[in-house]
C-alpha cells in the first residue's frame, strides 16, 4: 500500500507564496514521475508541473516563471514553491506519484494524495 500526504495549503494574498509538500510512503521500491495538478471549482483537473526521478521538469504555461517543482529521492517527496500567486490559482491541488511496488516491479501505478486547498484572495 502505497500513501501520499500533501501538506502547506492555505489562504495567501495575490502575490503571496506558498510552498507545498508530498510524502509518498508505504512499499515503495521507487518513484518515476512525481507531479501536482489542480482543480478549480466547477473545472476540471489540470495539470501544474511534472517532474521525472531525474529532475527534468514540465510546467503549465500559467505558471510558468511563478511555480517551481522539485523533489527529494531520499524522502520520496515533491514540493511545489508558488510565488507571485494570483487568485486564478485558487484551487484544490493534488500530488501524483507513478510509485513501481513490490506486487507491481515491471509497471508504475499511479497513487493520488488526498488534496490540499489553496486559496488566494485579499
Amino acid at each position: 500500500q502505497v500513501q501520499l500526504v500533501e501538506s502547506g495549503g492555505g489562504l495567501v494574498q495575490p502575490g503571496g507564496s506558498l510552498r507545498l509538500s508530498c510524502a509518498a510512503s508505504g512499499s515503495i521500491l521507487g518513484i518515476n514521475d512525481m507531479g501536482w495538478y489542480r482543480q478549480a471549482p466547477g473545472k476540471l483537473r489540470e495539470l501544474v508541473a511534472t517532474i521525472t526521478n531525474i529532475g527534468s521538469t514540465n510546467s503549465a504555461d500559467s505558471v510558468k516563471g511563478r511555480f517551481t517543482i522539485s523533489r527529494d529521492n531520499a524522502k520520496n517527496t515533491v514540493y511545489l514553491q508558488m510565488n507571485s500567486l494570483k487568485p486564478e490559482d485558487t484551487a484544490v491541488y493534488y500530488c501524483n506519484a507513478a510509485v513501481v511496488t513490490p506486487l507491481n516491479r515491471w509497471k508504475a501505478l499511479d497513487y493520488w494524495g488526498q488534496g490540499t486547498q489553496v486559496a488566494v484572495s485579499s
